[in-house]
């Protein structure tokens, strides 16, 4: 059983400072919401996805690449790894432990953004100046993490050859790939508070809702089926009196057959 602690809103703070730091070196370094999304898709990945596959991925760290990003020392790294292991540790927790409701204690709760309603709470005058033509919808940028990785694994991600898991695999993708779409229902009420000014549609928090249970259910999924076995093709053994494989000249027989 898995005994690290989460993480705090402390640890949180200082991801997004090493990613803020990285982005200097690496303008196309992503928001935690985004790292967040592509977290729970690797948990619930097929096969366990090896660090020197997804950190160039996700973060564009390259060491062997002059204009890719870098991390500013060794102590940098070391401290993003540690965290990013403890939050993947505690998402994998919490999809693998059963819960009947997601406002469960343990249920799996990315760490997302409600960008618009935190414009919305901002003074008239502040907002008139903020262009909301790019302003994310809720959950929006965690989906579009997900389904970078999805995208980026597609064996990993192909269709089970049983029907009913296939089946249940294409409704949980279709549901996530409903966030990365942007909510265009009218506002009735705030995302993350009970009394913040109204930034999402209901409709918009039914979808997410859905996508989370979507999560869980690709995390069944594979764990059920298990890792991809690699196919093990034997090499045809020469007869006896033919001449042997490994080109000495001689029959097999008296050869590697001997």
């Amino acid at each position: 059983m898995n005994t690290t602690p989460g993480l705090e809103a402390e640890d949180f703070d200082t991801l997004d400072n090493i990613l803020d730091d990285l982005r200097e070196r690496f303008e196309e370094t992503p928001q935690w919401e985004f790292c967040e999304g592509f977290m729970a898709a690797m948990v619930c990945s097929r096969r366990a996805i090896p660090e020197q596959e997804w950190l160039p991925m996700l973060l564009g760290i390259d060491p062997d690449d002059a204009e890719a990003g870098s991390f500013a020392d060794d102590a940098q790294r070391q401290q993003f790894m540690a965290l990013w292991q403890r939050r993947f540790d505690e998402i994998k927790l919490s999809l693998d432990t059963p819960v009947e409701a997601l406002d469960d204690d343990k249920a799996y709760a990315p760490e997302v953004m409600d960008v618009r309603g935190a414009i919305a709470s901002l003074p008239p005058e502040e907002r008139e100046e903020i262009d909301d033509s790019e302003i994310p919808s809720f959950a929006q940028v965690w989906a579009l993490g997900f389904m970078f990785a999805v995208e980026n694994w597609p064996d990993e991600w192909a269709h089970p050859k049983d029907k009913e898991a296939a089946k249940w695999h294409d409704l949980s993708l279709e549901a996530v790939v409903a966030l990365t779409e942007d909510d265009t229902h009218a506002p009735t009420m705030s995302a993350l508070s009970e009394d913040g000014p109204p930034s999402v549609s209901e409709e918009r928090l039914n979808a997410y809702g859905e996508a989370l249970w979507a999560v869980y259910d690709l995390r069944e999924i594979w764990r059920n089926i298990g890792p991809r076995v690699a196919q093990v093709i034997k090499a045809a053994t020469p007869g006896r009196n033919d001449a042997c494989s490994c080109g000495s000249g001689k029959k097999y027989k008296k050869c590697c057959g001997a």
